[in-house]
């Protein structure tokens, strides 16, 4: 079975959710600045970031991942997880790209909810 990996919660106010992660984990974040923190707790990955404000030109997959909460599952070799599952043809799926943090791909759930399968 594949790992979860991360969990991203997307806010307008980082300080006030990063507090009540803290007093809830029982720990400082592992990094913070004003637009995001990183909280590691053995292999899983607690990132909140800034919500930024709607755009309604944004499309899904033209510039990246939707601004919203998902989970990230880790795959060893992302593009052959990608090509052999049936995940690629789910709505609003993004194919395996590039990002700052790593090569990521995503699908929806059957309601609706954000997956990020990431290379690990």
């Amino acid at each position: 079975m594949r790992p979860l990996v991360e969990l991203a919660l997307f806010t307008e106010d980082v300080p006030a959710l990063v507090a009540f992660y803290e007093a809830l984990l029982g720990g400082r974040a592992a990094f913070q600045s004003e637009q995001m923190a990183l909280f590691q707790l053995d292999g899983l990955h607690i990132l909140i970031h800034q919500r930024e404000p709607a755009d309604p030109d944004y499309e899904v997959g033209s510039e990246g991942p939707p601004n919203e909460d998902h989970f990230a599952i880790g795959v060893k070799a992302l593009d052959s997880a990608w090509e052999s599952s049936e995940l690629s043809s789910s709505p609003a799926a993004i194919p395996p790209a590039a990002y700052p943090w790593g090569r990521s791909a995503y699908v929806r759930d059957p309601d609706g909810r954000l997956v990020e399968m990431q290379e690990n």
